[in-house]
């Protein structure tokens, strides 16, 4: 199922734009975020929607340093950060209709953070009226990082310098696939549901980190997500990650993905096989809403 855009959708960043963008957030994570892990003191952090939704001088302090980058870059580009977006929601509404956005998190997988896992990353995609068309995923405990644009293949790139493509697993049945549910975000209704589910599968979990769970299935080492917390700074960019890595990704209804989409199940798999199999295992979540 494709969308018609106002206009044909295509990457706006030229190389040396790309360049510039991921050495703004290589900059932003040196000096903002990791001095402050496993640093961090109780006036540091503080939560937002409940006692696991954290926030720190880390994600503040980062994002506002990388949303001064991009602003300067391209001056006339809307600017999601998560946490602009959680001082004014209003921010969120207005990404379908951008024709350039940027959306970061500045720290994804703040929880990890806060408690010395080193299980955190930086996000950014940037998007044309909700579509993604550039995506990075940096690590900046070992600086390195996956990035994938509307053409040609998603690239891992290490702290040399040195890049390599990545591709998704063969998939498989159901009872060999690994993956990741939000499922502890999910209503108590929704979690009854799916419990009894989870049994069919190889392995399920969650690292409560976006960018790692999406660069492991981009990596191959994972199969598959399931997600209903749609927060754009989370999935924009590692939608189109796994997508270039060979990946389908869709809401569970079988809508394209867009950044304005904010609620439903979207289904990243490892190819088109692997998602047909796992829609039909967790339709009934779609049945439930259509009822």
């Amino acid at each position: 199922m494709t969308e018609t855009l106002p206009i044909p959708v295509s990457s706006p960043l030229t190389k040396a734009q790309k360049a510039a963008l991921v050495n703004l957030v290589r900059r932003a994570a040196r000096a903002e975020v990791m001095p402050r892990f496993r640093n961090l003191a109780a006036a540091d952090i503080t939560s937002k929607s409940g006692p696991d939704d954290l926030v720190t001088e880390a994600d503040h302090a980062a994002e506002a340093m990388i949303a001064r980058g991009l602003q300067k870059m391209f001056p006339h580009a809307l600017v999601v950060g998560e946490e602009a977006a959680a001082a004014d929601p209003a921010l969120r509404g207005k990404l379908a209709e951008a024709e350039l956005a940027f959306i970061l998190d500045p720290v994804d997988g703040t929880w990890n953070f806060v408690n010395g896992l080193a299980v955190f990353g930086v996000i950014v995609s940037v998007t044309r009226f909700g579509k993604p068309v550039f995506g990075l995923l940096y690590d900046p405990v070992m600086d390195d990082f996956i990035t994938a644009e509307e053409d040609g293949a998603a690239q891992m790139t290490r702290a040399t310098g040195r890049a390599r493509p990545v591709s998704t697993s063969q998939g498989g049945e159901i009872d060999s696939l690994s993956g990741y549910i939000h499922f502890s975000l999910m209503d108590r209704a929704v979690q009854e549901e799916l419990a009894p589910l989870l049994p069919k599968f190889g392995r399920t979990g969650s690292l409560r980190c976006s960018c790692h769970e999406y660069r492991m299935l981009a990596q191959g080492h994972a199969d598959f997500l399931l997600s209903s917390t749609l927060n754009p700074w989370d999935h924009a960019a590692g939608v189109l990650i796994v997508q270039r890595a060979g990946g389908v990704v869709r809401m569970l209804d079988g809508r394209d993905y867009n950044a304005g989409i904010e609620t439903g199940y979207l289904l990243a798999a490892a190819n088109e096989a692997s998602w047909q199999n796992l829609h039909e295992v967790f339709s009934i979540l779609v049945e439930d809403d259509s009822a």
